[in-house]
């Protein structure tokens, strides 16, 4: 038996996929527990509408993030830090603080969560850092660290 997945099921597949099952996995699991319906030609059609959409929204997405991309590799972030006289900082740079540093000089907020610093940064000087947007769209951007 055919049937369009609703929700994410384990072992099975992911959301608006077309799968098949045996009719009672179907019939007495999938469909009363709202994880999937039954593949008729309306369903079909429904599903078909689903994708498109679904599409159309990860191409602006994709857009969007083409666009901030471009927008934080142009110059690197600032980011002021009190440095002692070794050119050592006191306590290290945080993804929080990156975060701040792109929402005040470039406008775009971004989520601490998304961005990776890949070791402590503890000294003045130029630094690398990742930003995750999500299905595999991870860009890396410099920024400085300079002392206040």
């Amino acid at each position: 038996m055919q049937i369009i997945l609703i929700k994410d099921v384990d072992n099975l597949g992911a959301a608006h996929e077309l799968v098949e099952v045996k009719p009672g996995y179907a019939r007495n699991y999938l469909i009363p527990q709202k994880f999937a319906v039954e593949a008729s030609q309306t369903n079909l059609k429904e599903l078909e509408e689903r994708r498109k959409q679904i599409q159309k929204r990860e191409d602006k997405l994709m857009a969007e993030i083409a666009k901030v991309t471009e927008v934080l590799k142009a110059s690197p972030v600032k980011i002021g830090a009190k440095v002692g006289t070794s050119g050592k900082i006191f306590g290290s740079v945080t993804s929080i603080q990156l975060a701040r540093a792109i929402r005040e000089q470039k406008g775009y907020e971004i989520d601490r969560r998304r961005i990776t610093i890949p070791e402590d940064i503890k000294e003045a000087g130029t630094h690398q850092a990742q930003i995750d947007f999500g299905k595999e769209n991870v860009i890396e951007i410099e920024f400085e660290v300079s002392g206040e």
